[in-house]
This record gives C-alpha cells, sequence and structure tokens, in this order.
C-alpha cells in the first residue's frame, strides 16, 4: 500500500511517500480502505518531534473515512470514518491506503456526508465537543470563540447546536467577512487591541470562551462573566503563559484544559456517532468541504499546513 512514513523526527524532511506492506488484521479489527484522511497539527508536530511516546517508524494520521475491506463479515463493504489517539503515534495512523482500527472505534458513515467532509471532522469535532461539553455550553449560555480554523468553526457549529448564543473572534478581514456573510455575529481582532475589542465587541461578559489559538488567553479572561469558563486547547510554544490570577478568581472563573489525545478511537467513536445523527436530522450545520490534496502530494500538503492557515486539509487518492 501507499502510505506516508516517517522513521526519524526533527523536520518534515524525514516524512516520505512510500510503498509499505498491507495491515495484519487482528481480532476485534476492521481493516479500512482510506478514501479520505484529514492532516491536523499534531500530526505536523508528530514528525517534528513534538510527543516523546510516539513508536517509530510511523506512518501518521488520526482521522480518516473509507470502507472496511477485511472483518468480520457483517461489516465487509460499510464505509466509515473514525479518529483516535492511538493512531499515527503508537499505531500505524491513516495516512496510508489501508488502515487497522478497533472494530468498536469506527462510525457508519451516513449518506448526507461525503468520505472528505467525515475525514475532515475527528479532531476538530471531538475536540470542540468536549471543550464545550465541559464548559457546559448550552441554551441560554453565551459563548464566545476565538479563531477560525477547524476547531473554532467546529465549536461555533456545536455551540449553535447546544442552543447557546454565539460570537466568534477572528484576525482575517476575509474570514470575518464570510462568517459575517453566513449570518454569524463576528469580531475582528488586532493583536495590539485584543483586551480592548473583545469586551466591546461582544457586548457583554461571555459564559464561557473558547480559545482555539493559545495566542490570547490571558486577554480572553477579561471577556468572561461572572463564574465564567474559560476553554484552552493550545498554548505558545514556551509551554507557558503568564494569566492575571486576580481577574480570574475575583470573576469565579474556571479554567478548562482539552487534548483530544486523551481519547482512543472507541471514545472519539461515540462523539461521532453523535455528531452523525445531528448532521442526518439537519440540526447541526454540515461542516464546510475541506481542500483536498492528492496523497502523492501530502509531504507538501503537510508543509502547507505548517505555515499556516485556516483552511482544513485532506488526503485522497491513497489506492490511486
Amino acid at each position: 500500500m501507499r502510505a506516508l512514513q516517517f522513521d526519524r523526527t526533527g523536520s518534515l524532511e524525514y516524512l516520505k511517500f512510500v510503498e509499505l506492506p498491507a495491515p495484519v488484521l487482528y481480532p476485534g479489527q476492521v481493516l479500512v480502505r482510506v478514501a479520505a484522511a484529514g492532516i491536523n497539527p499534531s500530526d505536523v508536530k508528530n514528525v517534528l518531534g513534538r510527543f516523546a511516546y510516539t513508536r517509530l517508524p510511523r506512518v501518521p494520521g488520526r482521522d480518516f473515512a473509507g470502507e472496511i475491506v477485511a472483518g468480520p463479515s457483517s461489516r465487509i463493504g460499510q464505509c466509515v470514518f473514525g479518529s483516535g489517539k492511538e493512531l499515527g503515534f503508537t499505531v500505524d495512523g491513516s495516512h496510508a491506503g489501508l488502515v487497522l482500527v478497533a472494530e468498536d472505534g469506527v462510525v457508519a458513515l451516513p449518506e448526507v456526508l461525503s468520505a472528505a467532509q467525515a475525514a475532515s471532522l475527528g479532531v476538530p469535532y471531538v475536540t470542540a465537543w468536549d471543550g464545550l461539553q465541559r464548559a457546559g455550553a448550552e441554551a441560554g449560555t453565551r459563548v464566545l470563540i476565538i479563531g477560525g480554523g477547524a476547531v473554532g468553526r467546529a465549536a461555533l457549529a456545536l455551540a449553535q447546536w447546544r442552543g447557546a448564543e454565539t460570537v466568534i473572534a477572528v484576525r482575517r478581514t476575509e474570514q470575518a467577512e464570510e462568517l459575517a456573510a453566513a449570518g454569524h455575529k463576528v469580531v475582528l481582532l488586532a493583536a495590539e487591541t485584543l483586551s480592548g475589542a473583545l469586551p466591546s465587541g461582544i457586548g457583554v461578559p461571555a459564559d464561557v470562551v473558547f480559545d482555539t489559538t493559545g495566542a490570547w488567553t490571558a486577554d480572553c479572561i477579561e471577556a468572561l462573566a461572572a463564574f465564567g469558563r474559560l476553554v484552552i486547547i493550545a498554548a505558545p510554544s514556551s509551554g507557558k503563559v503568564e494569566l492575571p490570577t486576580l481577574s480570574l478568581y475575583r470573576r469565579g472563573g474556571s479554567l478548562i484544559g482539552v487534548n483530544s489525545l486523551l481519547y482512543d478511537t472507541r471514545s472519539c467513536a461515540r462523539v461521532l456517532e453523535r455528531l452523525a445523527q445531528g448532521f442526518v436530522s439537519g440540526e447541526l450545520a454540515m461542516p464546510c468541504h475541506p481542500v483536498e490534496w492528492a496523497a502523492a502530494d501530502g509531504v507538501a500538503a503537510y508543509r502547507a499546513l505548517e505555515r499556516g492557515g485556516s483552511q482544513k486539509i485532506v488526503l485522497t487518492g491513497f489506492a490511486s
């Protein structure tokens, strides 16, 4: 099978497009022919060596959609999708023609989603779901989302599905215009005016602030209402940030850290199954169609993600 693989870490130079043997199926697993596989920032960081527990050599990739080609006879031919912390780290991941997954770690692919759309969901939507769930975002809650990338847009859709009132704050003018045209309340931010722009732009303090960037966490505290919850999913490269703890505790505020790498394929499947029901019912807004890159250009796609940008990328054509 064709796959992306790295045998050393520290540079994307070590990521290669190679030919590998097909995985060996064990009881309790299904073998999925990959139709589409999402790339996430954690995949790039994995190749760069940010995760000490990664076993080498390794095929990266956590998110996927495809068809079961081996496993229990009742499952063969079923189109599925999934995600999970083990994929790409301790076992070979989804950036390959075939991926092995626990039988109960995949979810039936609903007809309303394309394979590319389904492959774009895993990490962003599981992250957003976990953060909003633990922060108690519900009907009547005011939620401020910082950042218009994949997780920010997932959080926007999921918060609205839960009945919350939403505001999204973004840096790029084109993002702000696109989101405003779709009917969302948007705040356009500049780094040098963030602390002033947030409170004035959202009108009233937020019950939940979901910071997807890691860059403005300290400023977000100023936008919290009494007993507000600040959700964080990222940090500066140093791993540290200075927080105005006086302001936080006087608000009765809480910090909630979210890490999708705490959830295996089975845990992710339970979340993704619930999302699939929302898409089928029409209650959950459909995800945008991601940008598709050919699998043979996968290394270039990794480099594009490393350079930054808010577009979601999926790889297709491993079987070509």
